[in-house]
């Protein structure tokens, strides 16, 4: 043992030199790639589970499973296979524990479980929680994290509770677990569904479809407003914020525009009768607007003027710090305002009466610059890739995995390998994309900066 001991302490030695550097690392890593990295691992894992034969009721690929992993990370909902008849109760599980990963958001759970036992976290877990969500300096992250897991259980269980009574009422099979599950993608905005045709036997039913629409509004808006709303009603505020009120106004304007523009133009939902006809034409708008992706209307038979609406909504998507994908409602405000104030010869960008700063304005538009790139590259490689698909599929595909929307013409199940590949990565690009640079753009003087007066993107 003498005789080794020297090889012994040069490992030891080695290994904590490891381990140190290693820390540091860590410690001092761009939040966005570590964002990414999360992101990354909860994928594969994910693809390796969906790969068990116990989790598969008919062989699946390889690479539809990683599809299904990275759509459910992912938050998107596009599906190379169903979901109800191709895997089983595990894998069903599988899919809804990676939905529920994905919809809160890398390390929130671990953050989480950190303040129960530590009470504290540390700069590195801070530092990328505000950067995951966007978050404002004066917004404490442990108390908004806490708030954040809460509140989406309790959602998804209020949800759930409604659902299991109307699913079980209307003879679905197993109810309690199909309430379980839609809660959950609902609410993470996720559009994964156990019915083969999503929500299309329910076009009619107004209970089953205002609790899915309520369920993807709370996600899709944004934890920030969501906790600035209850200290506003429980006094501890005097008003909603900046960011709070810009998301209310955007969210409320695309609802009521996009129901309109649909209730007129689209010729087969102007066939159903009045009170469908109003359903349907705002659920098809609000799950293109908060990328949840469920649908009551066949997209595919839909016409151009009416895909026109739909690609709008989904590439401006939800808001910040919530869980649906797009460039952001806040990052369309200050391009609106940006837009308005040079057509009025203004030097400085103002929306709603308050002036947004140049780092604000620049990282929208580098956010909108990344998005066009990014489809331009997409586009021209699923053209190669799948000749045979009509050229506006394939536009709305790309659009919707960029947005993780998970609307689809039917194109999705039909991809080639290469395709898939292709909408793997625009799907991993929209749920951290457009975050990541406008994270790689901020200083950490400009986030230090930030307040609840100030728009968040």
């Amino acid at each position: 043992m003498e005789m080794h001991s020297p090889a012994v302490a040069g490992m030891r030695r080695s290994a904590l030199r490891t381990l140190a550097g290693s820390r540091f690392a860590l410690r001092h890593a761009n939040p966005a790639r570590l964002l990414l990295a999360g992101y990354l691992s909860y994928i594969l894992v994910g693809w390796a589970l969906l790969s068990l034969p116990v989790a598969q009721l008919h062989p699946v690929s390889a690479i539809d499973n990683l599809f299904m992993a990275t759509s459910a990370v992912s938050t998107t909902g596009l599906v190379s296979v169903d979901p109800g008849t191709s895997y089983t109760f595990f894998g069903e599980a599988v899919l809804l524990l990676l939905i529920q990963l994905g919809g809160l958001g890398y390390m929130t759970i671990g953050s989480f479980a950190v303040l129960a036992l530590a009470h504290n976290l540390g700069p590195l877990r801070q530092n990328t929680a505000r950067a995951a969500f966007s978050l404002p300096a004066d917004i404490n992250i442990a108390a908004f994290l806490r708030s954040v897991v809460l509140f989406t259980l309790i959602s998804e269980l209020i949800g759930m509770l409604v659902l299991y009574e109307l699913f079980a009422g209307r003879g679905v099979e197993e109810p309690l677990w199909s309430a379980l599950f839609h809660s959950v993608s609902a609410f993470c905005t996720a559009g994964f569904s156990l019915f083969p045709n999503s929500f299309e036997d329910f076009r009619a039913d107004v209970p089953v479809n205002l609790t899915i629409s309520a369920l993807s509004l709370l996600g899709a808006m944004g934890f920030i407003v969501i906790g600035d709303t209850w200290r506003t009603m429980t006094g501890r505020k005097r008003k909603l914020g900046f960011t709070s009120k810009v998301i209310a106004r955007m969210t409320l304007v695309f609802l009521v525009a996009g129901t309109a523009l649909l209730f007129i133009a689209e010729p087969g939902i102007d066939a159903l009768p009045p009170g469908e006809r109003l359903m349907t034409a705002f659920f098809q708008t609000m799950t293109a607007s908060t990328t949840v992706g469920f649908d009551t209307y066949p997209i595919g038979s839909l016409t151009h003027a009416s895909l026109v609406i739909l690609l709008f909504l989904m590439a401006i998507g939800a808001s910040p710090a919530g869980t649906g994908g797009g460039l952001k409602t806040t990052s369309f405000a200050v391009l609106l305002g940006l837009v308005r104030s040079t057509l009025r010869g203004r030097r400085h960008v103002h929306f709603f009466h308050r002036r947004v700063k140049p780092a604000r304005v620049q990282t929208a538009g580098a956010a909108l610059a990344y998005f066009f790139g990014l489809l331009l590259v997409a586009l021209f490689m699923l053209m190669l890739t799948e000749p045979q698909a009509p050229f506006e599929q394939v536009v709305f595909e790309a659009i919707s995995a960029m947005g993780t929307v998970g609307l689809s013409m039917g194109v999705t199940g039909d991809l080639s390998y290469l395709g898939k590949v292709v909408i793997v990565v625009l799907m991993i690009a929209g749920r951290l994309g457009f975050l990541t640079f406008g994270i790689a753009l901020a200083t950490v003087d400009e986030t230090s900066e930030r307040t609840d007066n100030e728009l968040v993107l």
